[in-house]
């Protein structure tokens, strides 16, 4: 089987400020095609550490990618240093240039005489058209060994590899179909979920499994490849069955889809109407919910009462309780979603208080503490939980927590 290297260009992406993206796409691409990704480097703005880079991958794998670097300025490095990694020269492609010019004048400008840059290509590779941009790529073979030299932004870097690499690409894969399940897992850690579902999946051949922890929730990543798709995905949906089954409810979604998009499913289906009230959380339980198209049909209203005053006035929550419990308290949340639920005249609502810090925890509620309310159908209820992690991690946690236990009741009716 292939492998693939992929390297990241420009010193931008050794920032907080930048991600690399690409590399995440196309190592979906290569992967769906049969050709595992090995490696994945960043290197900035540096010659010889990208000639480095570049030689150095070229001895491991069948396929290395890079991506940036293509621009006409100065720290555009790519061309003259992935040449050098293969020992070849540079050639000036006047076909290129003219077609530049041209490009520059339909968009009324005149090509400013540093882009000529851009028309210099490694001797012996194939010329990539761009025409989504002013730089072309580059694909060069070398010793059954293939250099694809790609520009940085997506937009142009993807329909460049899907037009003009993949299919190359795929010819020398062979025929090799791939299957893919996302499973997402509410209320469990890692290694709880790893215990559970590491026997089945390990009984399973050619099929990758990934587990990875975010800051809201258990991913179980599944991977199936297999000879025809039909049996590729035969095998992936079979191994889902079995790891929902183990799991059990904590399992909300085996597409992909978040938390948010399975609740608004629900109530969609069921001509079911939410509102929310929220005070540690910010308004961000509100936020996620309506990213999600067609949440109008649904989602009826929220508030953010992050003070006792506003949860008094604005939610009809009985001072009482919060003198006598504290606003943080199994009562005050229960309160807090009965009123929300009577204001808005929904069939569910929701709410959240909480400790996110890093100040006003005490021995008796630390920081993390979160009580969660819930008023439907069935009548009023809580729950307490104590999340771990900094203020955004808390407050997102809390988030999921909060949509988790509004799906749990939602399940029971």
């Amino acid at each position: 089987m292939a492998s693939a290297e992929i390297i990241a260009i420009g010193s931008e992406l050794l920032t907080p400020d930048r991600t690399d993206t690409n590399s995440l796409w196309l190592t979906r691409e290569l992967n769906d095609i049969g050709i595992d990704v090995m490696l994945k480097t960043i290197v900035g703005d540096d010659g010889s550490r990208l000639e480095e880079a570049v030689r150095d991958a070229l001895k491991r794998a069948d396929i290395v990618i890079t991506t940036g670097g293509l621009g006409p300025t100065a720290d555009d490095i790519t061309r003259e240093f992935t040449a050098k990694a293969v020992g070849r020269e540079l050639v000036y492609h006047d076909n290129i240039e003219a077609h530049l010019r041209e490009r520059f004048k339909a968009w009324g400008r005149e090509m400013p005489e540093i882009n000529k840059r851009q028309a210099y290509v490694i001797d012996g590779a194939r010329v990539l058209p761009n025409p989504n941009g002013s730089a072309v790529g580059m694909l060069y073979q070398t010793e059954g060994k293939f250099l694809v030299v790609l520009p940085g932004p997506p937009r142009e870097n993807q329909p460049m590899f899907t037009d003009h690499v993949l299919p190359l690409l795929r010819a020398i894969s062979g025929e090799v179909f791939v299957s893919r399940r996302l499973l997402r897992v509410a209320g469990m850690g890692e290694s709880a979920v790893d215990e559970i579902a590491a026997p089945i999946y390990k009984k399973y051949d050619n099929v990758e499994t990934s587990i990875l922890f975010t800051k809201v929730e258990i991913e179980i990543h599944i991977a199936a490849k297999a000879n025809t798709y039909a049996e590729a995905d035969m095998i992936a949906q079979r191994l889902t069955n079995e790891l929902q089954a183990a799991i059990g409810k904590a399992v909300f979604s085996t597409n992909g889809d978040t938390m948010e998009v399975v609740i608004g499913k629900i109530l969609t289906e069921r001509g079911e109407t939410l509102s929310v009230a929220e005070s540690c959380t910010g308004g961000l339980i509100g936020r996620r919910v309506t990213e999600v198209p067609g949440s109008s049909s649904y989602f009826m209203e929220g508030a953010i009462t992050y003070s006792n005053e506003a949860k008094t006035r604005a939610l009809g929550v009985d001072p009482g309780i919060i003198h006598s419990h504290g606003a943080v308290s199994p009562e005050c949340a229960e309160a807090m979603a009965a009123g929300m639920k009577a204001k808005a005249g929904t069939d569910h609502a929701i709410s959240v208080t909480g400790i996110a810090g890093p100040d006003g925890g005490s021995p008796a509620k630390p920081v993390g503490t979160v009580f969660i309310g819930y008023s439907g159908p069935a009548g009023t209820r809580s729950f307490k939980i104590i999340l771990p992690g900094d203020r955004y991690l808390i407050r997102w946690r809390a988030s999921q927590a909060a949509l988790e236990y509004l799906r749990r009741q939602l399940m029971k009716g």
